[in-house]
């Protein structure tokens, strides 16, 4: 006869499948799920033993919370995060992590079912895959800390990581030509955006005081943010590395004299307004400015590709992983260090002039004949 279990119970229900339950602090818990096998219930009982042992004190009917309650309650928790940050998370939790794991008891998530989760993301949402990762990465990691579960089964290698799209890149002809194109009063916008690397939200904030001819410098002191529902916040960069000086290429200096000639001298006024006389609008600018510029010159790039390119320029010139971080406003190394291919592209380029030495040198043969003069 076999030994009776010291923790926990196992019966057999009428449907054939076996429920596994056990006794803690005076209450009754049961399994999430049913089993096939009596063998499957067994080693949940022994699983769930080792937890209540590992962590004496914790109570394991927590683990029993639906993953879609806790992770609503972490997110109410998460009042340091930028609106648009807090947009961005509740738009993952709706439509990626709630329609697979929202009723899932905390407990019953494993790492097998995370990784079909991640695979099929991948496979039909690839650049919101790792978004979606990391934030449930976030929330299983708060639910370990609160004792909801002993270990997460977020540990698919490799899925937080985003595969940058590599974009093209405008050239200095193009962005020219894109500069020559827009109405008057954003070609200087235009002009900052590729050669000193500020976004568009940098610009939209942008003042009249914050450019300083004397030094040839704009500074970067507020960003502009629009919500989902239109309304606009304007605040700080979201890290002390956006608060910034930039240096003004000479070339472009002229064009930023021109325009602040055009606007008015009072302190605080916009440089670059929106039709309104406020901030300007991304989407009031992308359909009434950026795109018929493009068409009309046949070219297909987003605003943004400007900062790409001028942070490429500035690679290929040399610039060190801490200049590009300080001209971009980066606060980690990782982001500048994409732009590290420019210094490469650069190296080949200085190896194929280096092999014009050659070309014209004059060769000497040395002729060892038997009984010649060297």
């Amino acid at each position: 006869m076999p030994p009776r279990r010291r923790f926990g119970s196992v019966r057999q229900l009428p449907s054939g499948r076996y429920q596994a339950s056990y006794w803690h602090d005076s209450d009754r818990h049961n399994a999430p799920d049913t089993f096939a096998a009596k063998t499957d219930a067994e080693a949940w009982l022994s699983a769930k033993e080792t937890d209540i042992n590992r962590r004496p004190g914790v109570d394991p009917g927590v683990g029993n919370v639906p993953f879609g309650d806790c992770a609503a309650r972490w997110l109410e928790r998460q009042g340091h995060l930028r609106p648009r940050t807090g947009e961005l998370y509740a738009y993952l939790l709706r439509d990626y992590l709630r329609p697979t794991f929202d009723e899932r008891p905390l407990s019953a998530i494993t790492v097998s079912e995370v990784t079909a989760w991640h695979e099929a993301l991948v496979g039909r949402r690839p650049k919101m895959a790792p978004k979606a990762y990391r934030l449930l990465a976030q929330i299983m990691k708060a639910a370990t800390t609160d004792g909801s579960v002993v270990k997460s089964p977020v540990a698919v290698k490799g899925a937080a990581r985003e595969r940058v799209l590599k974009r093209p890149i405008p050239s200095v002809a193009e962005v020219d030509a894109i500069a020559s194109s827009v109405p008057a009063e954003y070609k200087a916008m235009v002009l900052l955006a590729a050669w000193c690397a500020l976004r568009f939200g940098e610009l939209a904030a942008l003042r009249r005081e914050r450019i300083d001819l004397l030094h040839g410098e704009v500074i970067v002191t507020e960003t502009v943010t629009e919500l989902a529902s239109g309304q606009r916040l304007v605040g700080p960069p979201k890290t002390d590395a956006g608060r910034r000086a930039v240096a003004i290429p000479p070339n472009v200096l002229p064009a930023v004299e021109v325009h602040l000639a055009t606007v008015s001298p009072a302190p605080g006024t916009l440089l670059f307004p929106g039709a309104d006389g406020g901030y300007l609008r991304r989407g009031h600018f992308y359909h009434q400015t950026w795109t018929p510029a493009l068409r009309s010159v046949g070219l297909r790039f987003r605003f943004h590709d400007l900062r790409h390119a001028s942070l490429t320029w500035a690679a290929a010139q040399g610039a060190t992983i801490a200049e590009l971080m300080h001209r971009a406003g980066h606060a980690s190394a990782h982001a500048a260090m994409l732009y590290q291919h420019a210094t490469r592209d650069r190296d080949h380029a200085i190896a194929k002039a280096m092999a014009t030495l050659a070309a014209g040198a004059e060769v000497v043969t040395l002729r060892r004949d038997q009984g010649a003069s060297p």
